[in-house]
């Protein structure tokens, strides 16, 4: 699809052939192909389907929206779901006025302060007074929600807060009007899931992709679901962007080149060397990044979120703002110094970096799975801390207890079975529990695991899960049954 027949697609006669694709979806592609092209150019066609095929796998990522947006298919790969988006925004917008919020408190108890030293003939504290002095947002204090922040919104510069809730009412600099958004500017915008979102939680966006095709279907979208008044879309390389001008960046780099999906940042679009040096010009940032961004791509000065959805991890972004802090021990596994955080999707549960060392011992009764953005975040200690477990390989991310506790941030498995690992004697010991159905699971195994479902053969009416793992540099199976939270 280019960007003629696209802007044909727009058209009252573009919008009819959509509609006609759209009911021809789901059907064979080319008795479709040839219905359409009795009515419209090859094309018009051709863009026609395309939407609708896309519309159509757009709906697990955008739900209902998906039915009145448009795509390419790079775009559509790349772009974040509608949770995780209005996730972030939700964190960026709260952030934000919390900060900006804080500030005006402290000016107006420093104009108190002034205004009483100069009634009294004494002066008000200066900063070279040794007397202690608000901390400002950088404090933890009463905004802490426990140890390991256990809430998805809250108030304070390491919460959040939903859009429409309280901290929609506090003044920004720079946005114009008292209780305006924050004016973001969006780097590399795509097919526009995450200016929306951004729109909708109040920000004011100026968005820019180097694609003029891409760049007219995130116009598209802004047109079809009405923030249109927030946002602004236009052709322009991300290294052009001066987010100075700005009071917040936000960048998801194209993670996507010639010959597929990318995991070296390095060959992002913008390069990193790119993105960094944006990020280092702009008051505020947010990066998307993918989850299994190499530690030490990770500036020391972000707060690294990995975020979650319904057990499968999504993405990760790098955060730099004024509440962003960074630790005060050495960790050479976390980028230096970087602060890290992992947040589970639906529920909102937070969990962050709090120097937990998990103890090594004896597999018990229990076996835990931690979830994939613990697991990407390095906090699988903070998940044991959680279940009171301890593990039974220090190089492995299980977790093992002698007693049964419900957390969002692991599932459970009862151990039934732990054995030396070898095809017969696990073949045998299935055979004795009468298991024909088993998920497999392994963590630091070579083991093919179609290849050994087939080579057990199993039979019979009981189910199980076996995990192949290493125990204390041992090869080991575990047979387990799920234990479902309580």
């Amino acid at each position: 699809m280019d960007l003629d027949a696209f802007t044909e697609l727009l058209t009252p006669r573009g919008q009819r052939a959509l509609a006609e694709a759209g009911e021809l979806q789901g059907g064979d592609p080319v008795a479709a192909a040839t219905s359409l092209r009795r009515t419209y150019d090859a094309a018009l066609a051709s863009a026609a389907l395309t939407q609708a095929r896309l519309r159509d796998r757009a709906r697990a990522k955008f739900g209902a929206d998906a039915e009145l947006m448009y795509f390419t298919p790079h775009g559509l790969e790349q772009a974040t779901r509608a949770e995780v988006a209005a996730h972030r925004a939700a964190r960026l917008t709260a952030l934000w006025h919390d900060s900006h919020r804080s500030q005006g408190s402290r000016t107006r108890q420093g104009a108190a302060a002034r205004e009483e030293g100069t009634a009294s003939g004494t002066r008000p504290p200066g900063p070279h007074d040794s007397r202690p002095q608000d901390s400002g947002p950088h404090d933890s204090g009463p905004h802490d929600s426990g140890p390991h922040g256990s809430s998805l919104y809250g108030s304070g510069p390491q919460g959040f807060g939903p859009p429409g809730s309280g901290t929609q009412g506090a003044g920004t600099q720079g946005a114009g009007t008292q209780g305006a958004g924050p004016r973001v500017v969006d780097a590399c915008c795509g097919i526009g899931g995450d200016l929306l979102a951004l729109a909708r939680a109040g920000c004011v966006v100026d968005a820019v992709d180097t694609d003029p095709l891409t760049v007219a279907v995130a116009r598209a979208n802004v047109e079809a679901l009405g923030p249109a008044g927030r946002v602004t879309v236009r052709v322009a390389d991300a290294a052009s962007v001066s987010p100075e001008d700005y009071d917040v960046l936000f960048a998801d780099p194209a993670r996507r080149t010639s010959r597929g999906r990318t995991f070296d940042p390095l060959a992002y679009s913008p390069p990193w060397p790119v993105v960094l040096d944006l990020v280092a010009r702009a008051r505020w940032a947010c990066l998307k990044v993918a989850p299994g961004i190499p530690y030490e791509f990770i500036p020391e000065t972000a707060e690294a979120e990995w975020v979650s959805y319904k057990g499968e991890v999504k993405e990760a972004s790098l955060w730099t703002h004024p509440g962003a802090r960074t630790t005060d021990r050495p960790d050479t596994t976390a980028g230096g110094g970087a602060v890290r955080l992992a947040t589970l999707l639906p529920g909102g549960h937070v969990l962050r970096d709090t120097g937990a060392v998990a103890p090594v011992g004896p597999l018990g009764r229990y076996v835990y799975e931690p979830d994939g953005a613990a697991i990407r975040a390095h906090l699988v200690a903070e998940v044991a801390e959680l279940v009171d477990g301890r593990l039974p390989d220090p190089m492995i991310a299980y977790i093992t207890g002698d007693d049964p506790v419900d957390t969002p941030w692991a599932s459970r498995y009862e151990v039934e079975e732990a054995l030396p690992f070898s095809l017969k004697r696990l073949r045998a010991a299935l055979r004795d529990r009468k298991i024909g159905n088993i998920t497999i699971k392994k963590r630091a195994s070579a083991v093919d695991i179609e290849r050994l479902r087939g080579d057990l053969r199993l039979s019979g009416s009981e189910s199980a899960v076996v995990i192949l793992t290493r125990i204390m540099d041992k090869p080991s199976a575990l047979i387990c049954r799920p234990c479902p939270p309580a």
